[in-house]
């Protein structure tokens, strides 16, 4: 904007300065060619014979004698033989100057010419006088520094008004950044300020925003991890320092057998938790083995049959359709329905059902129970990290309140979704997968 007002200013200003310079030329020419006239005309009133028509500048000037008749009667070397170059009939006592181009005379030539009228006792006699137009460009020695000029002048002014439209475009990135650099691990309360105008700049802003709301969302969690694994691992550690501390206190009184099995309970606790946290961590950061075409099917009815020793006394019921296969890590899948089934069993009254479908390409598994089920508004209170029901710390109060959320993170790694739904009695845990080709059988 800048550089375009600067450039019609100065091209205004070139124009005025050629238009005045171009006049004041063409006045001196013309007076240059009145002086010329006026000469030859007192030599003409002195007599025909004799008189100078030579020009003062020859290569730019013509001169021609007309006598009353109306021929040449005399002419600058450039003008023998042609006929007048002019027709102006000026009056008695005065001259008349006319701009003239082409023709037989001039050729291709614009010219200003100029008629002297001349009184002699034989009548009226006319001197013409004719010298090149000044051109619009005057000449290249006032072109060229209006030019360099007019460069000169746009170029410093795009460069000051963009510096000091950028500059101010880009305060808002200096306060940004301010911010940010005030920024600490400890303290992601700031936000960076936004600016008015909806722009590329408000929008930075506004993701800046919406980051550091991420970072904190992230580090308060990874606090509140902290604190509850803490928690939780102490509790392990509590029991099996005051068993030691109890048994040792009376040596000789104390069961050691019962003693070991109570701390062998403790540590398989604290190795589960352990194992839950590592789980954790690992989905945290992304860390998958390897994927492969699994026949979920197989997976499923295979995880079954080696879990009547932990069911005990419930039944199980199995409702699995043929071919489901899916994209997946085999030990990943393996500890989803390891947890979703742990949980049923530890909530079912006398039933787990175990279904799995194929529905419009998506592997559906659902694992269901007879117990009390879960209320609407605790369906996803479950699956957050350390949460544990009323119900739950009931029936296992050594739980660690990680199944779940470790359930659906994996299925969330697998481009699926976990989510616990209606069911007519007792609670239903639905994951969804997208289905793969099942893979060809290895067998001879």
């Amino acid at each position: 904007m800048a550089g375009a007002v600067m450039a019609m200013l100065c091209t205004a200003v070139a124009v005025f300065v050629l238009f005045a310079v171009r006049q004041e030329i063409a006045q001196d020419r013309t007076q240059r060619l009145f002086d010329n006239a006026v000469n030859v005309g007192k030599q003409l009133r002195r007599g025909v014979q004799g008189v100078d028509v030579t020009p003062v500048d020859a290569s730019r000037e013509s001169v021609q004698v007309v006598d009353p008749a109306g021929r040449v009667a005399a002419a600058s070397p450039d003008m023998a033989g042609k006929p007048p170059m002019t027709h102006l009939a000026p009056d008695p006592d005065a001259f008349a100057t006319a701009s003239s181009c082409g023709g037989k005379v001039f050729g291709d030539r614009c010219v200003i010419v100029l008629a002297y009228p001349v009184h002699r006792h034989d009548g009226l006699w006319q001197v013409n006088v004719a010298a090149p137009q000044v051109p619009w460009y005057v000449g290249s020695g006032l072109l060229v520094p209006l030019g360099v000029g007019w460069l000169l002048l746009v170029v410093a002014a795009g460069a000051a008004g963009s510096y000091r439209i950028v500059g101010r475009a880009l305060r808002p990135v200096h306060t940004i950044t301010r911010e940010l650099d005030q920024i600490t691990a400890g303290d992601l309360n700031h936000r960076v300020p936004v600016p008015a105008y909806r722009d590329e700049l408000r929008e930075l802003a506004e993701t800046a925003n919406r980051t550091l709301g991420r970072a904190q969302s992230a580090v308060e969690r990874q606090l509140r991890f902290a604190s509850d694994a803490s928690h939780d691992l102490r509790s392990p550690l509590t029991a099996m320092r005051t068993q030691i501390e109890e048994a040792l206190m009376w040596p000789h009184q104390a069961d050691w057998p019962q003693t070991a099995k109570a701390l062998l309970e403790s540590v398989e606790r604290a190795q589960a938790l352990v194992a839950d946290l590592l789980q954790v961590a690992r989905l945290d950061a992304g860390v998958a083995g390897r994927r492969e075409v699994i026949d979920m099917t197989g997976l499923v009815g295979a995880e079954l049959d080696r879990r009547p020793c932990r069911v005990g006394t419930l039944a199980v019921r199995r409702s699995l359709v043929s071919g489901v296969a899916v994209c997946g890590e085999r030990i990943a899948l393996t500890r989803l329905l390891n947890n979703l089934l742990d949980n049923a069993e530890r909530h079912a009254a006398s039933l787990v059902t175990v279904t799995l479908t194929l529905e419009a390409g998506v592997a559906v598994l659902e694992v269901c129970d007879d117990g009390e089920g879960i209320a609407p508004e605790q369906r996803e209170v479950i699956f957050q990290r350390f949460a544990r029901l009323d119900a739950s710390r009931a029936r296992d109060p050594d739980g660690t309140g990680l199944g779940l959320p470790i359930a659906r993170q994996i299925a969330h790694s697998h481009g699926g979704t976990l989510a616990a739904e209606d069911s007519p009695r007792g609670a239903r845990f639905v994951l969804r997968l997208p289905a793969r080709a099942t893979p060809p059988p290895t067998g001879p």
